[in-house]
Order: C-alpha cells, then sequence, then structure tokens
C-alpha cells in the first residue's frame, strides 16, 4: 500500500501544515480527555472526602488500604497492555490499517488476572486478616475490583488507540460517578464500610456502557476529528512503523513490551502507594496512614488529570513514529513540557498560600498540613507528570526495557529513603522523599530520551 507521503515532493510541499494539523489534532485529544479526567478526578476527591466524614478513622482506613492495594495491582498488571494497545492500534490505523489481532494482548492479560488471583486466594488469611483487620468484604471487593477492571483497562487501550477519546473520557467519568454514589448512600443511612468496597469494585463494570457505542459508531462524535490521519503530516514512508506495530500485537514481542511496561507500572505504584503501607506497618495511630493518603492525593489528582495528555500522547507519538512525522514529534513534546511547568508552578504556589486551610476542610483531623511540604508535593507531583510524558517517548521510540530501569531505580532509593528514616516526622518524611524521587526519575529519563 502506498500512502501519499511516499512521494518526495509531496512530503516537502506540505511539511508546515502538517506540523500544524497534527499539532491541532493532540491539543484537541487532550483537551477532550482533560475536561473528563478533570471531572473524574474531582469526583474521585469527592469520594474521599465523603468517605472520610461517614467513616471512622479505622473504617476509612481500610478503605484507603483497599484503594492503595487495588491500584497497586491493577496499574502493575493491566496498564502494560493498556498501553500495548495504544501504541500499536495507533500505529496501525496511521498506516491503513483496519484489523488489528487481540488475541496476543488478551492472552497476556489473561494470564496476569490468573496469576493475580491464584496470588490473593493462597494469601487470603494474611491480606483478610493482616491488611483488612478480619473484614471478608474488604478482602473479596479487592479480589473482586482487581478482576473487573481487567476489562475496563483493556477497553481503555482499544479506545486509545483507535483515537475514540470522547468516549474515553466518558468511560473513566462513569467508572468515578458510579463509585461515589456509595459513599453518598452511607451518607444517607444506606450502609457503611462494606458498601463502599463493594462500590469500589462495582464501578468499572458500570464504566463498560459506552463501548457499544465504539463499536456502532468506530468514527463517534469528537474522535475522528480530534487526531486526523497520520498520512496528512508524513514526512517519509510508514511501513516500517507499521510491521513494528504488528509485531507487538503478537504474544512474543507484546509479552516483552508488557513485562517492561510492568515494571514501569509497579514502581509509579510504588512511588504513590508505598509510603501509606509503610506508615500503615510503622505507626500506632490508625488514622495516619489517612492523613499520608490524603497528602498523596496532591500528586494523585493531578495525575488522573494528566493521563489525559500521556493517553493522547502516546498513539500520537505512535503514529509520527510509524510515518515520519519528526517535526510534529518534537513540537507535541515541547508544548506538553511547557504546558506542565506551567501548571506546576501554579499548584506549588497555590499550596503555598492556602494548602493546609483547604486539605483541612476538606479531611480535618489532626496532625495540621504543614505549608512547605505540600508545596513539594506539588513540585514532586509536577517532576512526576513529566517524567510521564519523557516516559511516552521512550515507549514510543523502542526503549520500554530502559525506561523500566529508571522507574525501579527512582523507586528502589524512594522506598531507601522511607525505610532508613533520615526525617524523624513521618509525613516530611514521605513529602521529601516523593520529590527527591520525582527529581531524580526525570532527570533518568531525560538522558535516556535526550539519546533515543
Amino acid at each position: 500500500m502506498r500512502l501519499p507521503a511516499d512521494d518526495p515532493d509531496a512530503a516537502r510541499a506540505r511539511p508546515a501544515g502538517a506540523v500544524a494539523a497534527e499539532t491541532a489534532g493532540y491539543g484537541r485529544s487532550a483537551g477532550v480527555l482533560s475536561a473528563g479526567l478533570a471531572a473524574t478526578g474531582l469526583v474521585t476527591f469527592a469520594f474521599f472526602a465523603l468517605s472520610s466524614h461517614v467513616l471512622g478513622a479505622e473504617a476509612y482506613t481500610r478503605i484507603v488500604l483497599l484503594w492503595s492495594v487495588m491500584f497497586i495491582v491493577i496499574s502493575t498488571i493491566y496498564r502494560p497492555i493498556e498501553q500495548l494497545l495504544s501504541r500499536s492500534i495507533a500505529a496501525r490505523v496511521a498506516t491503513g490499517f483496519e484489523q488489528h489481532p487481540l488475541r496476543g494482548p488478551a492472552a497476556i492479560q489473561a494470564g496476569f488476572s490468573v496469576a493475580f488471583l491464584l496470588a490473593a486466594l493462597a494469601a487470603r488469611g494474611p491480606i483478610r486478616d493482616d491488611l483488612f483487620d478480619g473484614s471478608s468484604t474488604v478482602y473479596w471487593a479487592l479480589v473482586a475490583g482487581v478482576i473487573t477492571y481487567g476489562a475496563a483497562y483493556f477497553a481503555r487501550g482499544w479506545l486509545a488507540g483507535h483515537k475514540h477519546f470522547f468516549l474515553f473520557g466518558w468511560l473513566v467519568l462513569i467508572d468515578a460517578l458510579s463509585r461515589v454514589c456509595f459513599p453518598l448512600a452511607v451518607a444517607f443511612g444506606a450502609g457503611g464500610e462494606e458498601l463502599i468496597a463493594v462500590g469500589i469494585a462495582a464501578a468499572p463494570l458500570l464504566s463498560l456502557v459506552v463501548v457499544p457505542l465504539a463499536r456502532r459508531r468506530p468514527d463517534g462524535p469528537g474522535d475522528g476529528r480530534l487526531a486526523p490521519t497520520a498520512d496528512a503530516a508524513l514526512e517519509g514512508p510508514g511501513a516500517e512503523g507499521a510491521q513494528e506495530a504488528a509485531d507487538l500485537l503478537q504474544l512474543g514481542r507484546g509479552a516483552g513490551f508488557a513485562a517492561a511496561v510492568l515494571g514501569i507500572m509497579l514502581a509509579e505504584q510504588t512511588l504513590l502507594n508505598v509510603p501509606v503501607l509503610t506508615v500503615d506497618g510503622a505507626s500506632d495511630d490508625p488514622a495516619l496512614a489517612g492523613f499520608v493518603f490524603n497528602v498523596l492525593l496532591i500528586s494523585r489528582a493531578p495525575l488522573q488529570l494528566f493521563q489525559a495528555v500521556q493517553l493522547s500522547l502516546l498513539p500520537h507519538l505512535a503514529a509520527l513514529d510509524a510515518t515520519g512525522g519528526r517535526a510534529a514529534f518534537g513540537h507535541a513534546m515541547r508544548v506538553t513540557a511547557l504546558a506542565i511547568a506551567g501548571f506546576t508552578a501554579l499548584v506549588a504556589l497555590g499550596l503555598l498560600a492556602i494548602g493546609p486551610e483547604v486539605m483541612g476542610a476538606l479531611f480535618g483531623g489532626d496532625p495540621d498540613y504543614a505549608r512547605t511540604g505540600l508545596a513539594l508535593m506539588g513540585v514532586g507531583m509536577g517532576l512526576h507528570l513529566f517524567a510521564g510524558a519523557l516516559n511516552q517517548v521512550a515507549l514510543v521510540r523502542g526503549r520500554a526495557a530502559a525506561a523500566a530501569c529508571c522507574w525501579l531505580i527512582a523507586a528502589a532509593a524512594f522506598v531507601a529513603w522511607l525505610l532508613a528514616a533520615p526525617v524523624a516526622d513521618q509525613i516530611s518524611r514521605v513529602e521529601i522523599g516523593y520529590c527527591g524521587a520525582t527529581a531524580l526519575l526525570s532527570a533518568l529519563l531525560f538522558a535516556l530520551t535526550r539519546r533515543a
């Protein structure tokens, strides 16, 4: 199949318009996803704020631990397949392919799910009794939630690869809206901790109502227009990129890519969730783990919002890499980096000005939130976002294994800092360590992508 860009004269005649078209497509894609995920982040914040008010300190800590453990697992074992589908399908679509083999990714994901299920059943007693204080309902919510999120993450990868960003945004928003209904019901007297745990497990299934819409309307509203086909921005032939994308969807190459991304996801979840687990294990105060989780929400909420940028960036860059759109590739990264820098500055200044007052009003409790520590979390959040954008470049350029090494080094340094306890106050230790670990991660990935 011959693409318009295979003609060198045609490629030279329209590079400026090509870059503009692709940049506009990426910007609109990220904009639509940002709107959906911004709403999702706010609803998630509301979920935890409501839960902290309707539950006692110990019950809220169990819900926080359920969430933390669940998202360590699902982000580690399912995000690799989401990224594999997103990158590979987008590259194949950009070079003219309409059918995409899914058996390989589905087999890899099924293997991850079975491995988790066997491990969870084997460790049922310690998980239920030691982690969840004997609550069987919370334990089974963990098991059921991990399994149901498998289907949701597979759908996310398929939607992102086809650039159905409008429906992707609705999928994650419906997930969050469904979940927040359960603490609302508790507020009106319909149950307690168990009902909220069940809601966490059930929400991903409810979000799948958008998938039939995508299959009925492959170029549904807002999707096809958001990211124009890559041959409008081609500067060279795309046969090699298309072949690489096809290879990745096969079981062998796909498993290698998924294993590398699994390491990346494990490291990221270590940065976001291990502090909660270490504080819960080391402190006699049952409420302190919940307090640390609230502090980490400063990073979680913007990271969820900027998943829009990452999720639209990966298929966008994959299409450009497959078809040779190097100018648009570089421009997209510069725009992303500038947006992250501006957002980080606003968040850090806002936390310095009113952070403790806002956090106290939302979550209450003791101890008080430290102004400087919250600002450090804001800076760390920005560095985390920048690392996430650089990570997508590494994945597109075939440096997934090297990127995984960078993430694992930063995560190991963070855990070592927490365990060494050079700062006596546990909250300050988390805040300083998170900022330092994300700075190290950004530096490592920047050096990697410069070489790539």
